[in-house]
C-alpha cells in the first residue's frame, strides 16, 4: 500500500517556475515506478512524466520535454516535478501516481498506476 500527498502547486505567471513534491508513505516506494499526470478542465487526465524506481530512467510528454524535470529521493520517499518556462496551457490539476515496477511503455499510461494522490492545482496566467 502506498499513500501519496502532493504539494507545491499555485498561481504563477507565464515563464515562471514551480516545484511540485509528492510525499509517499509505505515501504514499497523505493520499488515503485512514479509518474506525474495532469488534468485540465473538460479534458482527460494526461501523462506528464515518469521515473523508474532507481531514478535512472525518465520519460516525458513531448509537450513538457525540455521544460520539466522529474526526480526522486528514495531516502525521503519523495518524488519531484520541477516545472520551468511555464505556459498557460500547463494549467491543470497535477497528480502523482505510483505503481509496481513498470516498463517504459507501461509507465506512460494512467491505467497502469495503482495509487494516486489527491492532486495539486497549478495555474499559469498569461
Amino acid at each position: 500500500q502506498v499513500q501519496l500527498v502532493e504539494s507545491g502547486g499555485g498561481l504563477v505567471q507565464a515563464g515562471g517556475s514551480l516545484r511540485l513534491s509528492c510525499a509517499a508513505s509505505g515501504r514499497t516506494f523505493s520499488r515503485s515506478s512514479m509518474g506525474w499526470f495532469r488534468q485540465a478542465p473538460g479534458k482527460e487526465r494526461e501523462f506528464v512524466a515518469t521515473i523508474s524506481w532507481s531514478g535512472g530512467a525518465t520519460y516525458y510528454a513531448d509537450s513538457v520535454k525540455g521544460r520539466f524535470t522529474i526526480s526522486r529521493d528514495n531516502a525521503k520517499n519523495t518524488v519531484y516535478l520541477q516545472m520551468n518556462s511555464l505556459k498557460p496551457e500547463d494549467t491543470a490539476v497535477y497528480y502523482c501516481a505510483a505503481a509496481p515496477l513498470l516498463t517504459p511503455a507501461q509507465a506512460m499510461y494512467r491505467y497502469e498506476y495503482n495509487y494516486w494522490g489527491q492532486g495539486t492545482q497549478v495555474t499559469v496566467s498569461s
